[in-house]
């Protein structure tokens, strides 16, 4: 598309051209919720298209012009060089290039956000710097995903047929070129190209609203009812722009220091205990991947009006025989909020804090624990060593032993890389077998825990298996059948070994995934993760117990059950312990916080919501007032988060 001959042909170009950004923008806003629609589909009646369209704007200014500034300044340069043809080329591949990878990064975490369940951050390019298959699985995704790379590729070709070429440069001499740039409207195009530099400035900040800050990711809550629908109005180059260098933990200064351990303390102080009553029983932690409680026919009996099964018949029969919550919650919704949730008892606030510059701080877990009490441990992930990073926690929160796809090959008991899935890691079926065997390798007592990968996109079957589980309605179905069964040949296997009596089994998922219930979709289902604890031996109670569990009260759970006398770090509690539960989470730049069936959200200034769980699961019917107790409580989780991780005080000095 061309200008027509104009002294402000430039600007004209301009303008016309940023609007077209903002068009495009909105296109792949577009997109992102038809492809995610399930998730938003249970709240969308309730959401204000007004304030969507009015938050969208601010986020599409700061992201537009964060990108663009460069490209709006060399276009409204007040020079004669600026309508010179190779001018105008180059700036004509700035914008365009610019644009397109914005398109592709929006477009691509329409399925990426499926999997993390917030837009994409700058941690990604960290979370993912061990993997050697991203090739892959992109390549994969774009076969999956056809209609968005046809769709994607239509919104670069619109964008390149649209943008607007300023004209007259074209078809004047260069002499009256020059004329024109030096006698025509070059009052306007100065006083314009210096107004560009505070127009910018504001709109990256994100316009004169709160001027004291920039725009913040935690601003899309304004826009929305639920944590989770933030993904709506923000755009991908807005988050992870925002986040590059970022400090992620800040101090909030809730309560004086001196006051803040009177209101939550994570230091657990256990009574001591003689040695002699120290249980030596060993500890298997199993974290399955994206196992979510949904597809758990034992947690969802009255679902389908009572019709629901679920795909899980083995770890339904474990649940008979374990103990387990009413409410079961993840902390995070990524495998790398996992592990510190589970092992370490430090859950997922605004990042993965093994992906920040805290990672350096001391940390401790379940292994360093139980390791002074001369336990030995393992941990164990089919993957690639050095996958999610998951050997370099391991090793720095006390693991002895890693055993990953490296090992696995190594043995040559079992299949090396004829079990590899092709994607991601073993088969969850021999690993489990090879996790089994070494088990009976180690010196009793032990702690050790395995990471499963098969429930994963891109949801495949080892071939054997294909048409014992065949396609449902989810892709993901076949891959729970499957790994059920695994987890059904582990217990076999596990059952006539010497140590199988005196060892506690905890069963958890990482987090949830694809979902066809309202009920796990809202902002505090999508955390709904199974929680039992199997002791073969029937010493420990069995049994569906009230209240709520959550991932970071495995480990204080398992301290009290064997006695541990030792005091240390927790940010969860002691699920035997009844006088107290709570969960806390953190989702869309908000805190959830659930306390006897009453949540609250939290955005660090203000309780934004409140509901009472039992009788509105779909989070529709906020309540007019919240529980100051809960809002304490969760202020000061958050203010002895953010403190202990920035003075790194994770672990009990000696």
């Amino acid at each position: 598309m061309r200008i027509k001959n104009s002294p402000y042909t430039n600007i004209l170009a301009t303008l016309w051209n940023v609007a077209l950004a903002y068009i495009i923008y909105m296109l792949c806003r577009v997109l992102y919720v038809w492809e995610n629609w399930g998730l938003f589909a249970p709240g969308w009646e309730a959401l204000s298209l007004g304030k969507m369209l009015c938050g969208s704007f601010r986020f599409d200014t700061s992201a537009i012009f964060y990108t663009n500034v460069l490209y709006i300044l060399l276009m409204l340069l007040p020079s004669a060089v600026a309508q010179r043809r190779w001018w105008q080329r180059m700036t004509k591949g700035l914008f365009l290039s610019i644009n397109s990878l914005a398109i592709v990064i929006n477009i691509s975490d329409a399925v990426y956000s499926q999997f993390s369940g917030r837009r994409t951050t700058a941690s990604f390019f960290h979370e993912f710097e061990g993997e050697d298959n991203l090739a892959k699985i992109f390549f994969t995704e774009v076969a999956g995903h056809w209609y968005l790379t046809i769709a994607a590729i239509a919104l670069i070709v619109i964008l390149c047929l649209l943008y607007a070429n300023p004209e007259y440069y074209r078809n004047r001499p260069q002499e009256d070129q020059d004329h024109i740039g030096r006698c025509k409207g070059r009052f306007l195009r100065i006083a314009v190209f210096v107004l560009v530099f505070p127009v910018s400035v504001i709109a990256m900040r994100g316009g004169l609203i709160n001027t004291y800050r920039p725009l913040t990711l935690a601003d899309a809550n304004r826009y929305i009812n639920q944590p989770h629908e933030t993904a709506i109005v923000l755009n991908t180059p807005f988050t992870i722009i925002r986040t590059i260098g970022k400090t992620t933990f800040e101090d909030p200064h809730y309560f004086p220091s001196d006051k803040l351990d009177n209101i939550y303390n994570p230091i657990h102080t256990p009574q001591p205990v003689n040695d002699t009553k120290i249980q030596k029983k060993n500890i298997v932690i199993l974290i399955v991947e994206s196992f979510g409680r949904e597809y758990i026919g034992f947690y969802n009996h009255g679902l389908d009006s009572g019709s629901y099964t679920g795909f899980t018949p083995f770890v339904d029969s474990l649940l008979s025989q374990s103990l387990t919550w009413q409410t079961t919650l993840a902390n995070g919704r990524k495998s790398i909020d996992a592990m510190p949730s589970i092992l370490s008892s430090i859950p997922m606030f605004v990042e993965p804090f093994f992906m920040t510059v805290y990672a350096q701080n001391n940390i401790g877990g379940l292994a360093r624990e139980l390791g002074q009490r001369g336990y030995s441990s393992a941990f164990f992930h089919g993957a690639n060593n050095g996958s999610m990073a998951f050997d370099n926690y391991a090793a720095a929160s006390g693991w002895q032993h890693y055993y990953g796809r490296n090992e696995y090959n190594a043995d040559p008991r079992f299949g090396g890389d004829d079990d590899f899935d092709g994607t991601w890691a073993i088969w969850d079926e021999p690993f489990l077998q090879f996790f089994a065997t070494k088990m009976t390798e180690m010196e009793e007592p032990f702690v050790t825990a395995l990471f499963t990968a098969s429930s994963h996109h891109p949801f495949a079957l080892p071939d054997k298996y294909k048409e014992t589980f065949p396609e449902e309605k989810l892709p993901i179905y076949k891959c729970i059948r499957y790994t059920d069964n695994a987890l059904r040949h582990f217990f076999e296997t596990a059952a006539s070994q010497p140590w199988f009596k005196n060892t506690i089994f905890v069963l958890t998922s990482d987090h949830t995934n694809m979902s066809d219930h309202d009920q796990y979709r809202s902002s505090i289902g999508v955390f709904s993760a199974p929680i039992l604890i199997y002791d073969p031996s029937g010493e420990l109670p069995r049994g569906v117990l009230p209240g709520v569990a959550q991932q970071i009260d495995i480990m204080p759970t398992i301290l009290s059950i064997l006695g541990h006398d030792q005091p240390y770090v927790a940010f969860g509690k002691n699920l035997l312990d009844k006088s107290t539960t709570w969960a806390v989470n953190y989702t869309g730049g908000v805190y959830q916080y659930l306390e006897n069936d009453t949540l609250i959200q939290f955005d660090g200034e203000r309780v934004t919501a409140c509901y009472k769980l039992s009788a509105d699961p779909m989070l529709k019917q906020p309540l007019a007032k919240h529980p100051l107790t809960h809002e304490k409580r969760l202020k000061a989780i958050i203010q002895q988060y953010m403190s202990r991780m920035l003075n790194n005080e994770l672990t009990i000095k000696q």
